[in-house]
């Protein structure tokens, strides 16, 4: 593992927003850091601020003040056209519900990130990766003709297809029965541990949390280990 230059760095995080009663701080003082292969579990209740956290982690969204690197490089300092160039890079995203586009094919849905980033040989690298969490038989069908599970899976597919230095995973199970949310879950930490990229999961699964090499709780805006 690499820990001399991480991954992403997060420092004194605060966001702050206006309600109907005057100012309410959703996340106050975040700092944090994550390594080339670390996998770390973001925990808490509904409401405690987790999805704001993860939005200004992957620089979808800005803090009110503190600072967020992605790879060494600030968000603070990059507009949003830089961001998003980023994440493409250097991310890779799963969601809850799949986030798949209905109209294409299992490829075409994992070749879209390489489409948009403009890289080569994009068929073959899609299918190898449809291969790698056993959907190459499935390549044509489209999002409707596939279980949940295995359009989780073609999710995972789509995340790692551009080799992301940093996995976001937002309640990855959380759309799953048992048995299709532990095989998604074992490909994701086999896939984290086999290409050394950095993983950071939102869950409310204990068992899930469990599983990451670290665990911290998001409570009132504030984290606890």
């Amino acid at each position: 593992m690499n820990t001399t230059s991480p991954v992403l760095l997060a420092h004194n995080l605060c966001k702050r927003v206006q309600g109907p009663e005057g100012g309410l701080d959703l996340l106050q003082g975040i700092t944090l850091e994550v390594n080339a292969g670390d996998s770390l579990a973001i925990t808490g209740p509904s409401g405690s601020g987790k999805s704001t956290l993860l939005s200004l982690l992957a620089g979808l969204d800005v803090p009110t003040s503190g600072d967020v690197q992605l790879g060494g490089v600030s968000f603070s300092q990059a507009n949003e056209d830089e961001r998003a160039r980023l994440r493409g890079e250097q991310c890779g995203f799963v969601f809850q519900h799949f986030q798949l586009i209905n109209d294409l094919t299992a490829l075409e849905n994992v070749m879209l990130p390489l489409e948009i980033l403009n890289r080569d040989h994009r068929r073959e690298q899609a299918m190898h990766w449809l291969e790698q969490v056993g959907l190459g038989r499935r390549q044509h069908h489209f999002p409707a003709q596939l279980s949940g599970g295995e359009q989780q899976r073609v999710a995972l597919a789509r995340a790692f297809v551009v080799s992301p230095a940093l996995l976001f995973a937002d309640e990855p199970t959380g759309s799953l029965d048992f048995a299709n949310g532990e095989h998604v879950a074992d490909l994701l930490f086999s896939l984290n541990a086999e290409q050394k990229t950095a993983l950071v999961l939102v869950t409310h699964d204990p068992q899930l949390a469990a599983r990451c090499e670290r665990s911290v709780c998001l409570a009132e805006g504030r984290l606890s280990v």
